[in-house]
């Protein structure tokens, strides 16, 4: 069985000491899924950017988390002129933002490989982070998806994830 927790807020709410402890009594308890985003913690911030996977590598290193033990997940972010910090935007989801973004995650989570790996928001116009309504003229022509399917893909043949899917 798997028992999920989410990370959204640690590195931001819960400072790394906090984040550490409610990492252990979590997997004390039985949890064994650890959710994560390139983009966490939330509120999103360039000076927080990734803390949240690198708080959970820190804490498998340190605990000496059997690496089968646990699922970790994570996700890309999509396109996005809020989080310009992120790829430098990223403007497009292309197999080359996706493809980086894997390898940073690894990088930050201190693993060879990550069990579930998601499209955190599709490429193309999604009203976000506040945005109530929305707004045709702000839609603009997105990368195929059979791109991102490939760049996923090739995650997978290379062993850097495990399984993957977009979120939409």
């Amino acid at each position: 069985d798997l028992v999920v927790a989410g990370t959204m807020t640690m590195g931001e709410q819960s400072g790394p000491p906090e984040s550490l402890r409610l990492l252990d009594a979590a997997f004390d308890a039985g949890v064994n899924f650890f959710d994560s985003a390139e983009m966490y913690p939330v509120p999103q911030r360039a000076e927080t950017h990734g803390r949240s996977e690198e708080l959970v590598g820190r804490w498998l290193r340190a605990r000496r988390v059997p690496r089968d033990s646990v699922v970790l997940a994570t996700k890309v972010a999509g396109p996005s002129g809020q989080m310009t910090w992120i790829r430098g935007g990223p403007v497009a989801l292309d197999s080359r933002n996706i493809t980086e973004a894997i390898d940073s995650s690894l990088r930050r989570l201190g693993v060879d490989y990550i069990d579930l790996y998601q499209i955190h928001w599709p490429d193309r116009y999604v009203p976000m982070f506040g945005e109530t309504d929305y707004d045709p003229s702000r839609q603009y022509a997105s990368i195929p998806m059979e791109e991102q399917l490939e760049a996923l893909g090739k995650g997978v043949e290379s062993g850097k994830i495990f399984s993957c899917a977009p979120r939409y």
